[in-house]
């Protein structure tokens, strides 16, 4: 990113640099939405059909941002591929990239496993599996049996060139990427003025993202205040030991493990949680980490991740690198077995979790998809009812947000580590980046004095 660069003259300016104070707090969109947030849930309360009649807001919102999902993904990957050196990295990011994210969903699978085990959340509930209802899961038991890994690789084909950016299909924006941007870096200098053109979609594509981020608190309000006003508080307090322990396991899991492996990538994920406040926010308030997505391509590259990488890396991260759903599923299956007083022998559980390492694949950063993939899950492992689902139907929405908070803090954390290993990582600007400072320009000085500073960050903020 160069000095005078539109997208570090708005990062620029919303850091307060062109006035020498901060921005006033009211002004920041993670502040908005947490104050959405705040009355969504009072809203929906207080006033329950209010709540749920603001629906469409937070329906609106995600179609909003989904819409430009797949443009951003095909720019992104398109232009970053072009400008490679060779095409042989690509191949081994690829690999190294679908390593590390088995690696780290099977510990997260394991981590389930185990608090599920210690904690025993089910255990004294003595559920009748033939008392509950099998209606109110019955259709996530249907889209569970048509989940096949056949019929999701097929899918992963496009029917056209364009309906990968019709259809919106993450995987099918990617592989139309990759194979484009493949063909343009075989093109060579004769694909130069489609790539500038290509370059200059991207700044009108970043500023869409940005115009749409502004809409993110109706957004949050009317996703929060519809969650409370049909579930109420009340489903969350009858099983809120479950819904606790989801959510501390999952902290443990963020700061333990993925801050072990970013602490010997050399950065804090604490500073990286701060760096991406609002992104993290607006995952908590829509329950949906999709939301998120191009904003988060944007900010890694400002931070210095090759944007080659960040192209490949995070579309593949929202189909098979979903810690918070992997934790999810083994907690949430051994809760249903220890409540239905379903004893699991040890080679069941490790049936369990191979089941759930494969039927979690391809599970979108979406609303609901955790539920739908732990329904597959139950469905082929033998002993535990389908039906004790119903017992989790009325938090499932609680655990949602957590859960897609995770996911997104996974990637983010999987982009840097990958962008160290393959060499694409500027040090310099993610330390500026994660430091709260401004960002630097590819190569500069992490350390440059204030006074050095000053004169760089007004130049950016006046061209």
């Amino acid at each position: 990113m160069q000095l005078g660069d539109p997208h570090l003259d708005d990062e620029l300016g919303r850091r307060g640099f062109n006035a020498g104070t901060g921005v006033p707090l009211y002004r920041h969109l993670y502040f908005q939405v947490l104050m959405a947030i705040a009355l969504g849930v009072a809203i929906g309360f207080l006033f329950p059909d209010v709540g749920m009649a603001l629906k469409p807001l937070g329906d609106g919102f995600v179609k909003l941002v989904k819409m430009i999902v797949a443009p951003v993904i095909f720019l992104t990957v398109v232009t970053g591929i072009a400008g490679l050196q060779e095409l042989g990295g690509l191949g081994r990011l690829a690999t190294k990239t679908l390593g590390y994210f088995f690696v780290v969903s099977t510990f997260a699978l394991i981590v389930g496993l185990v608090v599920a085990n210690l904690a025993q959340p089910g255990a004294g509930m003595n559920i009748d599996p033939a008392s509950l209802d099998a209606n109110s899961v019955s259709q996530f038991a249907r889209d569970a049996h048509d989940r096949t890994i056949v019929g999701f690789l097929t899918e992963i084909i496009p029917t056209t060139l364009l309906s990968s950016q019709v259809d919106g299909n993450i995987l099918q924006a990617l592989l139309v990427a990759i194979l484009v941007g493949i063909s343009a870096s075989v093109v060579g200098e004769r694909a130069a003025p489609v790539m500038r053109l290509l370059q200059s979609a991207s700044s009108i594509v970043y500023q869409l993202v940005h115009m749409l981020m502004r809409a993110a608190p109706v957004g949050a309000l009317g996703a929060i205040g519809f969650t409370i006003g049909k579930y109420g508080i009340s489903a969350l307090v009858n099983l809120a030991g479950l819904v606790a322990l989801f959510y501390v396991t999952s902290a443990l899991f963020i700061l333990l493990v993925l801050g072990a492996i970013a602490r010997l990538s050399g950065f804090s994920v604490l500073k990286l949680i701060a760096y991406l406040q609002q992104e993290i926010v607006l995952v908590l308030g829509t329950a949906s980490s999709e939301a998120a997505l191009p904003s988060l391509m944007e900010k890694l590259e400002r931070a210095g991740c090759r944007r080659s990488i960040v192209g490949v890396v995070i579309p593949l991260g929202y189909s098979f690198n979903l810690d918070g759903t992997n934790i999810y599923m083994t907690l949430a299956a051994l809760f249903v077995a220890q409540a239905c007083n379903v004893d699991l022998t040890l080679g069941q559980q490790l049936l369990l979790l191979g089941v759930a390492m494969i039927s979690s694949k391809g599970a979108a950063g979406v609303t609901g998809a955790g539920f739908v993939t732990l329904a597959a899950t139950l469905s082929i492992v033998p002993g535990i009812p389908v039906t004790g689902l119903a017992l989790i139907l009325g938090v499932d929405r609680f655990m949602s947000e957590c859960r897609s908070v995770t996911n997104f803090i996974g990637n983010a954390v999987a982009t840097i580590v990958l962008a160290r290993w393959e060499g694409g990582l500027d040090a310099a600007r993610l330390k500026s980046a994660l430091a709260g400072g401004p960002l630097l320009p590819a190569g500069a000085s992490p350390d440059l004095e204030p006074a050095q500073i000053e004169p760089v960050t007004r130049m950016a903020v006046t061209q």
